[in-house]
């Protein structure tokens, strides 16, 4: 397997894993909307940061630019931790009664 592939499906693996982190701490916390995806985002960003970081010391020379370590897979990233962690957080919370 290529490394860009190899970090490709690192980072959408990463990204499900925050996007589900994210719901349980979103549905534990009591906050507002606001602050619930502010720190759904920091977990987020923490974590693609820290995988920046281990990839890039596993990967820093079998990768011809070093600037595409950072930037493969930052949307699919992005979408896979929006897309679970809507899913997750709807399970979790459930219907919502209407009055």
């Amino acid at each position: 397997m290529k490394p860009l592939v190899a970090i490709y499906i690192i980072r959408v693996g990463l990204g499900a894993i925050s996007g589900i982190i994210s719901a349980f701490v979103a549905s534990v916390s009591s906050s507002t909307e606001l602050t619930t995806f502010l720190n759904s985002l920091t977990i987020a960003l923490a974590v693609y940061l820290l995988s920046y970081y281990a990839i890039k010391t596993k990967f820093y020379n079998k990768v011809e630019k070093q600037s595409k370590i950072m930037t493969m897979g930052i949307g699919i990233f992005f979408i896979s931790w929006i897309v679970f962690l809507v899913l997750i957080y709807t399970i979790l919370i459930g219907p919502v009664a209407v009055v």
